[in-house]
């Protein structure tokens, strides 16, 4: 058992609590491990036809007895549940529920009362470096992913037969279940366009032609992976203090390694794709260590009509940080003319990282070029 950092938050609040994440990062695992008094699993079909055909027989089964803590699992498939539970915690204030979730989507589509004030908001990812005290293996995040079951498991075979199977459980449990999209074929073919579109700059035009469907349905499309919180969309950097031309393109990125490894059905961290990877895991590790510690974390791309890029940069804590990535610590001088020009251009105070995958650390001026895992320690991640 990791303890996941997030799981103290939870644990000493008396606040409800509202836990969304992916499919699969251990949401479950989490909430047993605070010991409720009561588990409702909604994904149980079973379960799911009595609350959802009996409306009062929640509320009885909660009032005729003396539960302190709740735990309801895939809440968004009962959304109107939520009303139920808002009018039990303002009758009784020493009642706390756990509900989780993988779609904040289905739950605004489902009118849900959110219980603004009632139900504090917290987000689980994969595993992240500080859980294992900046000690996790990195050949095994790049190939494999760090969502638990495939970081933890010692069978490659089987590790392989889970991540190539992520996607379709997806678009059956996730999308088509709970009727996202009118077409799941026409879903299904984006989705699968754009995850080999990993750390570009995607053309939604392109994009649509390749993958042959509306121009107009790709940004909604967007929406729909976000919500579910299975890949994010990283807009042009933005600040008043420079008026840079910048590719307006977004870049994409999916939660985890392993996901997209097993959408294309390759799992070598091979010399043509370890920089993507590299990249991929970079984004994974900063936004959800960032989940972890319950903080938001603002993450954007820099690339300038010139092809002057950094991969990252990231507004956290207050601060500024340009970050680039590479697959290696033989770092020349010209791996760093993009930091140096946002240096130069963005007169914001910053810090400039050079986050790698090997393990020299050294500063080159004002670069701290470090292992990746120790640069989102110095970066309070």
């Amino acid at each position: 058992m990791i303890n996941r950092i997030i799981a103290e938050e939870m644990r000493k609040t008396k606040k409800s609590v509202l836990l969304l994440g992916p499919r699969q990062v251990g949401k479950s695992t989490l909430i047993q491990s605070l010991k409720p008094d009561l588990e409702i699993n909604l994904a149980d079909e079973l379960e799911f036809l009595k609350y959802s055909s009996q409306p009062g027989a929640f509320r009885e089964t909660i009032e005729e007895n003396s539960y302190k803590t709740i735990y309801i699992d895939e809440i968004q498939r009962l959304p109107k549940l939520l009303n139920t539970i808002q009018s039990i915690v303002d009758k009784n204030k020493n009642l706390k529920f756990y509900l989780t979730g993988s779609s904040a989507r289905k739950l605004r589509r489902g009118e849900a009362n959110l219980l603004p004030g009632r139900v504090l908001n917290f987000n689980l990812g994969p595993f992240v470096a500080s859980e294992f005290l900046y000690k996790m293996d990195t050949q095994k995040a790049l190939s494999f992913g760090t969502m638990p079951e495939p970081y933890l498991n010692k069978s490659e075979k089987e590790n392989k037969q889970l991540l190539r199977s992520y996607a379709g459980n997806y678009l059956k449990e996730e999308i088509k279940a709970e009727s996202l999209v009118r077409n799941l074929d026409s879903f299904a073919r984006f989705f699968l366009d754009v995850s080999s579109l990993v750390a570009e700059f995607v053309d939604f035009t392109k994009l649509a032609q390749r993958a042959k469907i509306s121009r107009h349905a790709i940004p909604r499309y967007f929406e729909i992976l976000e919500d579910t919180l299975i890949g994010y969309r990283l807009n042009c950097f933005h600040s008043d203090d420079h008026d840079l031309d910048l590719i307006k393109h977004p870049k994409f990125y999916l939660f985890d390694n392993g996901v997209y490894n097993g959408l294309l059905e390759n799992f070598i961290a091979s010399s043509d794709r370890i920089g993507k990877l590299s990249e991929q895991l970079v984004f994974s590790q900063l936004l959800h260590s960032a989940w972890a510690k319950d903080q938001s974390i603002k993450l954007s791309s820099f690339r300038t009509r010139a092809g002057v890029e950094v991969d990252f940069i990231a507004e956290y804590d207050q601060e500024l940080f340009g970050i680039e990535v590479k697959t290696n610590d033989q770092v020349m001088s010209r791996d760093l003319e993009g930091l140096r020009f946002f240096d130069k251009e963005v007169q914001r105070k910053k810090k400039l990282f050079v986050f790698h995958m090997g393990k020299e650390e050294k500063k080159s001026g004002t670069v701290w070029i470090l292992p990746w895992q120790k640069g989102l320690q110095e970066m309070g991640l």
